[in-house]
């Protein structure tokens, strides 16, 4: 039980570095590759995005280590289901990889380009527009493990009943929320609002719920009492 109780407030915690990891890569990360001038304030801004790199690392790292310490917890109700629940996140943590690294060619293309004196060349807004649909494609890819993760999560939880049922099923609906505004064709209501984003919320406040939930409360006794049996 002390145990069980050390690992759901270790758990919860990384949900929450996560989320840290991907607040802070965005807020380094997002404001200088949508610039309308990109290639030419990403080089004299690297430094801040090799920093909003690093920070979406923490994201990947801390859902390894979520996945590994969920690991024995889940594995009683279902061991194939737990397996899969890690190979999801390992794969998640690997695309969420390639996608902090995606945009780090541009410092090399925004240096040739204000060396070049920041000519109307169409062959830098060529590979630059290469370069950021890489980090689209493959933001896509990886909304796709973590649903896939996230269902599995879900589905042990709700079985298991570690938790109280309420927030799986929170989960289910949110997990069909976020494939809904990756697949629906919304269009913009206001310059710089995608109205899809709203359909995003219930998984992060449910994902943020369940860190508190398990910081504060840890996993439910009966539960952890009926595996142990």
């Amino acid at each position: 039980m002390k145990s069980a109780r050390t690992t759901a407030i270790i758990v919860g915690s990384l949900f929450l570095i996560s989320y840290l990891g991907v607040i802070a890569g965005g807020a380094f990360l997002e404001p200088l590759i949508n610039a309308p001038d990109y290639l030419a304030q990403v080089y004299p801004n690297r430094a801040q995005m090799v920093l909003g790199v690093l920070f979406e690392f923490l994201n990947a790292a801390a859902i390894v280590g979520i996945a590994a310490l969920l690991f024995p917890i889940l594995k009683p109700h279902g061991e194939g289901l737990a397996i899969g629940y890690v190979g999801f996140r390992v794969i998640e943590a690997v695309v969420s990889i390639l996608v902090s690294l995606s945009p780090l060619p541009l410092i090399e293309l925004s240096q040739q380009y204000i060396q070049a004196g920041a000519p109307d060349a169409s062959y830098f807004q060529t590979v630059g527009t290469v370069l950021l649909a890489e980090r689209s494609w493959a933001s896509q890819m990886l909304t796709v493990f973590f649903a896939l993760a996230a269902l599995v999560l879900y589905y042990l939880l709700f079985r298991s009943k570690l938790l109280p049922r309420f927030i799986p099923i929170w989960g289910f609906l949110a997990v069909a929320s976020v494939i809904l505004a990756n697949v629906l064709p919304v269009p913009d209501m206001a310059e710089g609002f995608h109205p899809a984003q709203l359909l995003v919320l219930p998984i992060v406040l449910n994902e943020l719920f369940l860190a508190l939930w398990l910081i504060v409360k840890g996993f439910r006794p009966a539960a952890l009492a009926a595996e142990s049996a």
